[in-house]
């Protein structure tokens, strides 16, 4: 069993920044993949970015390209979220996911990731 904790959400204004952290612990894998999404009331869960931690490869929702960032630590099982640039629209209760080593093509799938966290919340002012 693999658990995900997060941290860093919190309010932040427009333009500002925050950075999220999501730390796995239990049976993890150097071969995890690990993701963000987020979800508003009354909306289902988008992806937001995705990391290969064993080789870097990232991707990103067209919706945060530019702003956002993922990295992970591989050796300690964790992955952050850089989140610059923000807006109103971002505001949403963000959650880390993670697997073992997925089909690319399944890194933006909610379903794909057997981990979850509890969330986090992110609210950006306008």
């Amino acid at each position: 069993q693999v658990q995900l904790s997060e941290s860093g959400g919190g309010l932040v204004q427009a333009g500002g920044s925050l950075r999220l952290s999501c730390a796995a612990s239990g049976r993890t894998s150097t071969r995890f993949d690990m993701a963000w999404f987020r979800q508003v009331p009354g909306k289902d869960r988008e992806f937001v970015a995705a990391i290969r931690l064993k080789g870097g490869y990232t991707y990103y929702a067209d919706s945060v390209k530019g702003r956002f960032t993922i990295s992970g630590d591989n050796a300690r099982s964790t992955g952050y979220l850089e989140m610059n640039s923000l807006k109103p629209e971002d505001t949403a209760v963000y959650y880390c996911a993670a697997g073992g080593q997925l089909i690319l093509s399944s890194l933006t799938i909610s379903s794909a990731y057997p981990y979850w966290g509890q969330g986090t919340q992110v609210t950006v002012s306008s």
